[in-house]
């Protein structure tokens, strides 16, 4: 606020406006003896005298007129109407005082350019956002998922008006597969702008290989059960389908080994599914793959209570083995399926039926042993008997008729054989 020293004196203010805006040019003066006052422009023309318009000019039109204030106004203001405006007072000597009239230069929306779809994996991207006509000059702002990037290119230049500024920023940044689907947006801050920026959006699209990686349905697969493995793969463009390989071949049993898109199904595990299973996803960019080792394992046995069978001596011992036998097998076999088995189908338990017939080998040969023995200890007693009292004879005659087994002696001495 332009003061005078002492008396009758001129008060004006700067103004600062928009360009395209209305600005209010005011000259107040405390003291005034109907004095008139005047408005004029940096070309010294005169705009105002009191309330008497002097300029044909449309876009200037009085606020209001008194002998303590004269106040104008210029709407669609232009670059062209800056400058310094003079109030005058007419005493003697005339007594003036000055406002300056500032106009922003609005800038245009930004441009971003250098961006061309899509974009490999890897590769040096450069873009460049430029605005125009800002007064003064504008500042170009990077933004990459919300967060600045300070390490930028700035350029400013003037325009051929001489009047306002062309800016520039450059971003360069490699681009990796994280970028995809990024939005980076340059954003243009300005005063004329009354703090509401400008911006412009570009949203990345970056081509890359696929990345796989294979889920099971189970962390662990047991003999019988079904087993899904899911090839999860991604990738721009997205590879579409995806092919399962087992032990570097093809899948040995496909009537159990169904592939529904991703997914590959088994229905049924047993121990020749153990190996390596292998899915390979492939785009136009490249190919990647995955790999599982399966390891099917035995389905956990029901502790059963331990039968004390006692010790196998005679014929009745091994009956009471036998009936003992067919009871532990039925609770066995209530007890434990085989997980290959169709369903409402039970088999024997194979362990407990070796084991039974290991038992009954076992006392057979220790009977046949034992009988083997006592028939040739008596055989032998047998044959000694019957040499006795031949040793001394002089022929064979005389030693057939002395022996203690001849039959002399047949009816006093008799052997049976049991």
């Amino acid at each position: 606020l332009l003061l005078g020293s002492q008396g009758q004196f001129p008060l004006t203010q700067n103004v600062t406006v928009v360009e395209g805006g209305t600005a209010i040019l005011t000259c107040r003066v405390d003291q005034n003896d109907n004095t008139s006052l005047q408005w004029s422009n940096p070309a010294q023309q005169t705009l105002y005298f009191d309330d008497k318009k002097a300029l044909r000019d449309n876009r200037i039109e009085l606020v209001r007129a008194s002998w303590h204030e004269l106040s104008i106004s210029v709407s669609d203001v232009s670059l062209s109407d800056e400058g310094q405006y003079t109030c005058s007072l007419f005493t003697m000597p005339v007594k003036t005082s000055k406002a300056y009239l500032t106009v922003l230069g609005v800038p245009e929306k930004p441009q971003i350019s250098g961006f061309s779809s899509p974009v490999m994996e890897g590769d040096l991207m450069q873009l460049t956002c430029k605005t125009s006509g800002s007064k003064p000059a504008a500042d170009i702002r990077w933004f990459k998922n919300d967060k600045e990037i300070k390490d930028v290119k700035y350029l400013k230049e003037e325009d051929a008006n001489r009047k306002t500024f062309t800016v520039s920023s450059t971003l360069d940044f490699r681009v990796d597969r994280s970028d995809d689907g990024v939005a980076v947006i340059c954003r243009v801050d300005h005063e004329s702008l009354n703090a509401t920026p400008q911006v412009a959006m570009q949203v990345l699209e970056i081509h890359y290989t696929p990345s796989v990686k294979i889920i099971p349905s189970t962390p662990f697969p047991q003999e019988g059960q079904p087993l899904i493995l899911t090839c999860e793969s991604k990738g721009k463009p997205l590879p579409e389908p995806v092919l399962w390989t087992k032990d570097g071949g093809e899948l040995p049993d496909p009537d159990r080994m169904v592939v529904s898109g991703r997914e590959l199904n088994i229905l049924f595990l047993n121990k020749t599914d153990n190996g390596t299973y292998r899915c390979e996803a492939t785009n136009t960019i490249g190919q990647s793959s995955a790999e599982y080792v399966l390891i099917v394992h035995d389905v956990p046995n029901t502790l059963l209570p331990t039968t004390i069978i006692p010790s196998l001596t005679t014929a009745t011992v091994t009956t009471t083995v036998a009936i003992t036998t067919s009871t532990t097998t039925s609770a066995t076999t209530s007890s434990i399926r085989d997980p290959n088995a169709l369903a409402g189908q039970t088999g024997p338990d194979h362990a407990l039926i070796g084991g039974i017939v290991a038992v009954v080998v076992f006392v057979t040969l220790c009977s046949i042993f034992l009988l083997g023995r006592y028939l040739a200890r008596h055989k032998g007693t047998y044959l000694t008997n019957e040499a006795k009292g031949a040793e001394d004879a002089p022929d064979a005659d005389t030693a057939i008729i002395n022996a203690e087994g001849s039959q002399v002696n047949a009816e006093e001495k008799k052997e049976y054989f049991i």
